[in-house]
């Protein structure tokens, strides 16, 4: 192989263009393919800006000409050259224009067949390309992906620092506190027997650096949550963290607002407005989902004053027991929801927790509905126009506890909007969820237990609920959600040692817990801070929707999969017995 003696690269492959043509440049790269046509030889040689053609002719040099016949897929090489225009141009790419005649060409380094090709859209199974996963980020849809990651936390970095954000670094290993999901956790081999954790969020860290005098705080923090993956969450994900003092929830989130707008223009020329903000309880009412997509209408109707006057017992024993009976309208869905289509679709509600699914179609001159034989006369007709439903309709009912009704009907209402085709694509539709509730009931104890971290403050109107009923009790917190995933949560955060105190016992928890967890905060408070909020942007999930992916691994450099392993170095793996007697550790085997 070549030595680069002489040769250092000019430019990128993808950045000439016909105003180029006569300069001399030093192009490096992979050899994308080659192609003999006996006394020409043209490479496609790629970078991540792109592809250049390289230009070999056997009576120019006939000693490069003899290398450039060497030449295979994913060498390493480099060449330099003039720029001439093409006589056979290709309007696919942005150099087709041009091309390289070369007079210097260097073999860098040789590579063997690879397991798949390096292309776009490549149909290679995903386990394959994340085993090789150095190679899978070669591909350019894959380049594109990270690129774009990268400017937009350029572009984030830039916006902050432009309104006198300070970037601080908070530890990643720290004490393990309680933020909803488990811990990663690391053992000390000094301290034997303890664990520090690797954090959840910089959320202790950040609102220390406000009572410590930094009043308007950024990081792109790296966070670590050991629970259950899916496309939309991976066990170690960054987030744009972000804190201010002196400020409201309308100064957060116009912040944050401003900088969605300058992204979204700068990334994919989009022109964001303002964005518009919804209570939690009216999502909920109208979406059955605190994150709605609102791109596209189906909005759940209420019909519970309408069910608890007929005759139908599943409908009236349901509001007589203080529950709701919610409906959808599929406009021209009569013809896609067969009634197997329907039955189907019955299967999946009761698979997400409804009873049952009671279904009008109107396919014919005359609808057809689950639930008619328990209608009196007239009924049916008032129910159509109270919903407003048309010939070539579909609706779809649950009756059941208020909140599973809406639930179950929300994801209903993604799946038939899916199913119809009916959801736009480039379309971008931001919303602010506000007024969030400070706890939720769980179903399966009945008690109520905090919605959020126990740092979040209550509206000022409703702490006086918090002994009496908390089902009353809002939170002054927010969330940004874009096309039905959430972004972002933020909120306000307690100041008052005393109230936070409060929060912590009515979370559980023992004075000597609260001491043993958080009794570094509780003191912090002791010395005065400012009353100060933040929030998280999610990176991951910011990128996946901007480059228009499925899957958070399609804008991760090294991704984990579904089991938390990554495929590539084969992590996790097992640690020698010295280390492990280092760390005081013995390794207790379960049976499979």
């Amino acid at each position: 192989m070549d030595n680069m003696t002489g040769l250092t690269r000019t430019a990128y492959c993808g950045t000439f263009r016909e105003s180029d043509i006569g300069k001399e440049v030093t192009v490096g790269g992979w050899v994308q393919r080659q192609r003999d046509l006996g006394s020409l030889i043209f490479v496609d040689l790629r970078d991540r800006t792109g592809i250049l053609q390289l230009a070999f002719d056997e009576n120019s040099d006939k000693a490069v000409f003899d290398k450039a016949f060497t030449l295979r897929s994913e060498y390493v090489v480099m060449a330099k050259g003039v720029i001439r225009e093409r006589s056979s141009k290709n309007k696919e790419i942005p150099t087709g224009d041009i091309e390289l005649e070369v007079n210097d060409l260097r073999i860098l380094s040789k590579a063997e067949t690879t397991p798949f090709e390096i292309v776009e859209n490549s149909n290679t199974s995903e386990a394959m390309r994340l085993k090789y996963r150095y190679l899978d980020l070669r591909r350019p849809d894959l380049q594109k992906n990270i690129l774009m990651r990268h400017k937009i936390a350029k572009i984030a970095r830039e916006y902050f620092y432009e309104n006198d954000f300070i970037e601080i670094e908070t530890p990643m290993m720290i004490k393990s506190t309680p933020e909803g999901a488990r811990d990663y956790v690391v053992p000390s081999r000094i301290h034997n027997g303890k664990f520090y954790a690797l954090p959840q969020s910089p959320q202790i860290y950040k609102q220390l650096t406000m009572i410590a005098g930094f009043d308007r705080y950024i990081q792109l923090a790296r966070c670590f949550r050991d629970e259950d993956l899916r496309a939309d969450r991976q066990p170690e994900f960054t987030q744009i963290d972000l804190e201010m003092s002196f400020v409201d929830c309308d100064s957060i989130m116009g912040m944050a607002e401003g900088f969605i707008k300058r992204l979204m223009k700068e990334t994919i020329d989009v022109d964001v407005n303002e964005i518009p903000r919804m209570t939690f309880e009216e999502a909920m009412n109208s979406y059955g989902s605190d994150k709605p997509d609102t791109r596209f209408g189906m909005k759940i109707q209420d019909i519970s004053d309408w069910a608890k006057t007929t005759d139908f017992s599943v409908f009236k024993d349901t509001v007589e027991n203080g529950g709701s009976v919610k409906a959808i309208v599929a406009e021209n869905g009569a013809e896609k929801y067969s009634r197997k289509k329907i039955d189907k679709l019955t299967e999946h509600a009761k698979g997400i927790g409804a009873k049952g699914l009671a279904y009008i179609r109107w396919a014919e001159a005359e609808p057809n509905c689950s639930f008619a034989k328990f209608l009196k006369e007239g009924e049916l007709e008032a129910l159509l126009t109270a919903l407003n439903v048309k010939q070539g309709d579909a609706v779809f009912i649950v009756s059941d506890k208020t909140r599973k009704a809406l639930t179950v009907m929300g994801a209903l209402r993604l799946l038939v909007a899916k199913e119809l085709d009916i959801i736009p694509e480039n379309k971008w539709n931001f919303l602010w969820i506000t007024e969030m509730p400070f706890f939720e009931l769980d179903e399966e104890t009945n008690e109520w237990v905090a919605a959020h971290h126990p740092f979040t403050m209550p509206m000022d109107e409703s702490v006086q609920y918090l002994d009496t009923d908390k089902s009353k009790v809002k939170a002054q917190a927010f969330d940004l959600v874009l096309n039905g995933i959430e972004l972002s949560s933020g909120s306000m955060r307690i100041t008052d040692c005393e109230l936070q105190t409060k929060m912590f016992e009515l979370l559980g928890m023992s004075q000597e817990e609260i001491d043993a967890k958080f009794g570094f905060l509780v003191d912090a408070y002791h010395y005065a801070a400012p009353p100060h909020g933040g929030m998280g942007i999610g990176l991951d999930r910011l990128a996946m929707l901007i480059c228009g992916v499925d899957s958070l691994r399609d804008v991760v450099a090294f991704p984990k999969v579904q089991n938390a392993s990554e495929l590539m170095s084969g992590a996790p793996s097992p640690i020698d017995e010295i280390q492990l007697d280092e760390l005081a550790i013995a390794i207790t085997k379960t049976e499979e």
